[in-house]
């Protein structure tokens, strides 16, 4: 049995590095979108702060402003890449025993570029290149842990704190841009086009529906394609085989988080695009949100929290 604050540590790593590659992303989104010098530029970029619960009307100085804040600014209330990459290199360090030099060097590397008296003036040099290489780095690190960490409890809770923290951003992602107001106005290329660069899906989904840019097919990619790393079905398919593992021998009760887990993957797998359209897309991506958050507390709960009786011999 692994020690509580180890599993607690690795969880929240795979959780840090997995929000710190989506704020690149929008970030990344947002600063291309004010190069188009339309209404249709403003919308995307517009929704790409919306995305990160910034809902400021937006021109390009305010874009350019809002991105800087949510790659640097370290005091963000909703955090930001650096914040982000700072809580993951120190709940890794607090580990480091558990996890391989490779995988180590390569998250310390990162956080000590993004935290260099350089970076900011490296970001309003280039900040495209600058957001490119956060995200490549973060790739490198989540194949290094792959490749190098034996896939035993350790690895299993980092990468189901992955699959968790993207359920929920992608789900938030969705749930802004296609309920309410933002999903009225989404006909437009642009919007579309950046609505699958925030979710890293452009090139996964044209492969899938061609170059038909739907809003109905974005969605429906986004959420219930199985075999597309990013979508929030198979995320959920992730933590539920993970979350099963390592609960293997213990009786698993009524808010056990593996339980948790498959009933929020069995609702993915048993409901399509038609039922969303019939109720509305803010309610399957609420529940998601709130089974996401349930299986959070759950875990805390279960493998963090848990009173000591219950894991010594009786």
């Amino acid at each position: 049995m692994m020690l509580a604050r180890v599993a607690d540590s690795l969880y929240w790593v795979g959780r840090y590095v997995e929000r710190a590659e989506h704020l690149s992303r929008l970030a990344s989104v947002m600063l291309n979108a004010t190069l188009d010098r339309t209404d249709a530029g403003a919308q995307a970029a517009q929704l790409a702060r919306a995305a990160v619960g910034d809902h400021e009307p937006s021109d390009d100085n305010n874009a350019l402003d809002a991105a800087r804040g949510l790659v640097l600014d370290r005091e963000r209330p909703g955090g930001s890449v650096v914040d982000s990459l700072s809580r993951a290199r120190e709940n890794a360090r607090q580990v480091r025993d558990q996890i391989t030099t490779e995988t180590w060097e390569r998250l310390n590397l990162l956080y000590l570029r993004a935290t260099d008296a350089r970076a900011e003036r490296d970001f309003e040099a280039n900040a495209p290149d600058f957001l490119a290489e956060i995200v490549a780095d973060l790739h490198l690190f989540k194949g290094a842990a792959d490749a190098t960490m034996s896939h035993g409890e350790g690895w299993r809770f980092m990468v189901t704190g992955v699959h968790l923290e993207r359920a929920m951003l992608i789900g938030r992602l969705l749930r802004v841009c296609f309920s309410g107001v933002q999903g009225q106005v989404l006909d437009d290329h642009l919007s579309l086009v950046s609505i699958l660069r925030m979710a890293c899906a452009l090139e996964p989904y044209l492969r899938a529906y061609t170059a038909d840019l739907n809003a109905r097919y974005i969605l429906e990619f986004l959420l219930f394609d199985e075999d597309f790393p990013r979508s929030i079905r198979y995320s959920t398919e992730r933590i539920e085989e993970h979350l099963n593992r390592l609960s293997k021998g213990r009786e698993i009760g009524r808010g056990d988080p593996a339980r948790l887990a498959g009933r929020l993957n069995a609702r993915l797998t048993y409901t399509d695009v038609e039922d969303v359209e019939s109720t509305g897309a803010s309610a399957i991506l609420t529940f998601v949100e709130a089974e996401c958050a349930a299986i959070h507390k759950a875990m805390f709960e279960t493998f963090v929290a848990y009173p000591l009786e219950m894991r010594l011999p009786a």
